[in-house]
């Protein structure tokens, strides 16, 4: 014990509130508790959820709609091990996040849960410095928030819980990477390049613009709307930045494996694709048989040619999304008269339906195309939407009228298992409205465990589970080869009953009545968290999964 009382864990806590962290998503144990008592006494509030994935994932969802860093706590060994999932999303979507760690104590000689940890932190392509000393302290400490900022990446801090818990000796106060000189990053294109991409513009008849999540940070809506409006062109977005244009009469959603029929004809029609701030993933232009006919401008900070093993643009605008925007605008003549953007396409988009194929049916489950525009009319349209990964994420990404602040979606990765960790961080970012997640059967039950986080922490949360008995994408990959589908469908369970177990409301819905009176239910009462488990048939395949099992 100091003479004043104060340990390493103490300073490391104030260092972090210094930093800006005022919420932090937890699960304690030995090599991270007495932090966190720390960090809490500091004033930091705390979400302490039930396994160490989810409080990564909590930690992106909110990160992603508040906007502030990303701070996440779990001890040493399998604590840290177990958040290599999401921690490799995180990196992909360049989430700003820091996440302190145990590690095994310095001062003995073997210890049951040490490990190397670097090595899988790195494995994950995020960053791990290690905390070994006091005098390391505030140096470690600075540049990790300041890299996990300025880096747009997450960063993991590992520090041996007895350093954690031994007597601070030093008295240099901490100086947070905050304070230090901010740099404006922000670039505008030269000449040269904005004279090119204006001539490429001016040479193409049909353009399509699509923002991404560069132009949603960026604040650039309006000059991407200016500059469609101004080439007679269309709107779209990609996945993450779904309902940057929702109120747009010419957006078609979103661009990619998961757009709909009408926007598919457009971009096949186009010449040109505009790309505003996006990563140029294979996605966005379902490896590029979206647009078959157009060539890519590419407009951002780090404008790419190649993106994910294949030629993704042919021009190029080095520049702030918004910044380059304004001088795109400048430079380009007059508006061209509006002949593709016609009264006639704005009804299709506004009325024709997502998906229109006919299945052959039998099981007389419901639609999941019928329950999402059901789900959309009943749900208020500035409620939190979140939508979660598997077959069933193509439907809620069509809802309409829903802003980019008030709809998520993260999908790096391909992992299944985020929702309810989403819901969680998005229900804590935004405690003034409640919080809807769209997820399947096999994802939810994945960390069902989080249920008990969601009622112990009183999360506004209402839960539609669209369950079609199993991994549906794997059902529908096994019965397109004719293989056995038992390791996959594994019947329709009651998981209403599960939310009922963990404390919360539950009710099965069989008809598009039974989820809107369960959804009048929740509003009624939005306090208590509650869960849908809405049965879905599994005989509609997405479009997305047409074309993956040939039936497209």
């Amino acid at each position: 014990m100091s003479a004043s009382g104060v340990h390493t864990c103490d300073v490391m806590a104030q260092a972090c509130v210094a930093e800006g962290v005022s919420h932090a998503f937890a699960l304690l144990g030995d090599g991270n508790m007495h932090f966190a008592a720390s960090l809490e006494a500091a004033g930091c509030r705390f979400t302490h959820v039930r396994h160490e994935h989810c409080a990564v994932a909590a930690a992106m969802a909110y990160q992603r709609v508040s906007g502030e860093l990303g701070f996440v706590t779990v001890t040493c060994g399998p604590g840290l091990t177990q958040i290599m999932t999401g921690l490799v999303a995180a990196v992909r979507a360049r989430m700003p996040m820091v996440i302190v760690a145990g590690e095994a104590p310095l001062n003995s000689p073997w210890y049951n849960q040490g490990v190397d940890q670097a090595p899988f932190i790195q494995a994950c392509g995020a960053a791990y410095y290690a905390l070994h000393d006091q005098r390391q302290l505030a140096f470690v400490m600075q540049r990790a928030f300041h890299e996990a900022r300025t880096l747009q990446q997450p960063v993991v801090i590992g520090v041996p819980f007895d350093l954690q818990e031994s007597a601070w000796a030093l008295s240099a106060p901490y100086v947070p990477s905050t304070a230090w000189p901010q740099v404006d990053g922000r670039t505008r294109p030269s000449e040269e390049a904005l004279a090119h991409a204006v001539a490429v513009i001016q040479s193409a008849q049909r353009v399509i613009v699509v923002g991404g999540r560069g132009a949603v940070t960026a604040g650039a809506k309006a000059e991407c709307e200016q500059l469609a409006e101004r080439v007679d062109g269309l709107l779209a977005t990609t996945l993450p930045a779904r309902g940057l244009f929702h109120d747009a009469p010419f957006s078609l959603n979103v661009a990619g494996g998961f757009s709909s029929e009408v926007a598919k004809r457009c971009f096949a029609q186009a010449d040109l694709v505009v790309m505003v701030g996006g990563r140029l993933a294979s996605h966005a232009s379902d490896a590029g048989r979206l647009h078959p006919k157009a060539q890519v401008l590419h407009i951002d900070e780090s404008p790419a040619v190649l993106s994910q093993g294949r030629l993704a643009a042919q021009h190029h605008l080095r520049g702030d999304a918004k910044l380059a925007l304004q001088d795109l605008l400048a430079a380009l003549p007059e508006a061209r008269p509006a002949v593709w953007r016609s009264p006639e396409l704005a009804h299709e988009i506004d009325t024709l339906p997502m998906d229109a194929r006919v299945f052959e049916r039998h099981d007389g489950r419901l639609d999941p195309r019928d329950v999402i525009p059901c789900l959309d009319q009943a749900l208020p349209k500035d409620w939190m939407m979140v939508n979660s990964s598997g077959h069933c994420s193509f439907y809620a990404v069509h809802m309409k009228g829903r802003s980019v602040s008030r709809f998520l979606t993260i999908r790096e990765f391909g992992a299944i298992g985020n929702g309810l960790a989403f819901a969680m961080g998005a229900s804590v970012a935004t405690p003034e409205v409640p919080t809807v997640l769209f997820d399947g059967d096999g994802s939810f039950l994945m960390h069902a465990q989080e249920l008990e986080t969601i009622r112990r922490h009183g999360l506004p949360i209402l839960v539609c589970v669209l369950n079609d008995g199993g991994y549906g994408s794997e059902v529908h990959k096994l019965r397109a080869d004719g293989v056995s589908l038992s390791g996959a469908h594994f019947g329709y369970d009651d998981l209403a009953a599960v939310a009922r177990g963990f404390g919360l409301r539950g009710v099965k819905a069989r008809t598009l009545a039974e989820v809107q009176a369960a959804v009048q239910t929740f509003q009624a009462d939005s306090r208590q968290a509650m869960v849908i488990d809405i049965d879905i048939t599994d005989e509609v395949l997405s479009p997305v999964m047409r074309r993956l099992t040939g039936q497209a």
